[in-house]
């Protein structure tokens, strides 16, 4: 919409540690990523974080700072920003993808001075007036899709021939990472009841080869649901890879009804948009901000947490049923393009930016 846009993130190796993306002026650094700094440790970076943070400011000269997920990053960091911030007179604006029980969450989001906090859904917003921040300082801004993107008239022959499994099969797609918290466990239970009714029936389940992970239980929790699909003798009926990002909307396209059965509480869940924009129905658990999007029996269902037999019926019933399956999907393509599109959530936070240059 034309304003320039200037990101300061992480490093990834074997990328670029200056490039643009999509008109985005992107810099990488090692002080800006989580797994580095987990094993390195923050002790002495204070100096280097004030160098990096006060170089970057220079070059760009923000009108408006914008943070994401600061608030359990760490102390120096958010003490950094919020310094420079104050100094140079800008306005410092934090959106909170998620809330945490620690000390550090605590810390950084009631002491540090933002000037405002986006929560990603009512549900955050809950979750920050509980912990004692003023709810007029926060603004819910749902997360918004390329709808273009994601679009129930994708091309998606071509995912067949990378995996041929696929082919002639009834898909359902959980699209979340695997991991206990996104509720896997709960579908590969709930596929061995479907399967009785669809014999011909393939989850797909998406790892991820690069992913935060401090308590080390990703390849733990993938681990036990390959040895769940095992014992259930269901290694036909289930495809795991690590999907590349221009395969999810054929993925999405190619499948009958989309999960996300999670057991945690999800805070937004952005694979909820892409399965509507998909105009794919979508079951998802009554847990964080996923009721705000999936509405029981309008665009989706929502069943209780852990209750695979439940989850089972709703997909059962979905599959079966192709005048449901298409009436939920295509209210939830509605839905997406009146609420939910990336022109939506843009001009939504631009309001935020001019109300606090204002």
């Amino acid at each position: 919409m034309g304003h320039k846009v200037y990101l300061l993130t992480g490093s990834v190796e074997g990328v670029k540690v200056v490039d643009r993306y999509k008109g985005v002026s992107v810099q990488r650094t090692p002080i800006m990523d989580l797994n580095w700094l987990s094993k390195r440790g923050l002790n002495g970076l204070l100096g280097e974080i004030e160098e990096v943070f006060g170089r970057f400011l220079n070059q760009v000269r923000p009108d408006v700072i914008h943070c994401h997920n600061l608030h359990y990053f760490s102390k120096p960091h958010a003490k950094t920003i919020e310094k420079l911030a104050k100094k140079n007179n800008i306005p410092l604006v934090l959106t909170a993808h998620n809330v945490w029980d620690d000390n550090l969450f605590l810390d950084l989001t009631r002491h540090i001075s933002w000037d405002h906090i986006i929560a990603v859904s009512h549900f955050i917003k809950r979750e920050l007036i509980g912990i004692g921040c003023p709810h007029r300082k926060i603004t819910v801004i749902h997360h918004g899709i390329d709808q273009d993107s994601y679009n129930p008239e994708t091309r998606y022959q071509s995912v067949f021939k990378k995996y041929p499994r696929l082919k002639n099969k009834k898909i359902i797609f959980h699209p979340a990472r695997m991991g206990l918290a996104k509720g896997c466990d709960v579908t590969i239970k709930a596929l061995r009841i479907i399967k009785e009714r669809f014999p011909d029936v393939i989850l797909i389940l998406a790892g991820t080869r690069n992913i935060i992970d401090w308590a080390s239980t990703q390849q733990k929790d993938i681990a036990y649901m390959v040895n769940l699909v095992d014992f259930f003798n269901m290694r036909d009926n289930v495809l795991i890879d690590a999907f590349m990002l221009e395969d999810m909307p054929k993925l999405y396209a190619a499948s009958m009804v989309c999960v996300y059965p999670s057991s945690s509480c999800e805070p937004f869940g952005l694979t909820m948009l892409e399965a509507l924009s998909s105009a794919k129905p979508m079951v998802v658990t009554e847990t964080g901000g996923m009721p705000e999007i999936i509405k029981d029996g309008i665009n989706g269902f929502v069943v209780p947490i852990k209750d695979f037999e439940t989850l089972a019926s709703r997909v059962v019933q979905l599959m079966a049923n192709n005048e449901l399956r298409d009436r939920l999907g295509y209210t939830g393509r509605q839905m997406v393009e009146q609420n939910f599109t990336k022109e939506i959530v843009t001009r939504n936070t631009l309001s935020i930016y001019r109300h606090l240059i204002g």
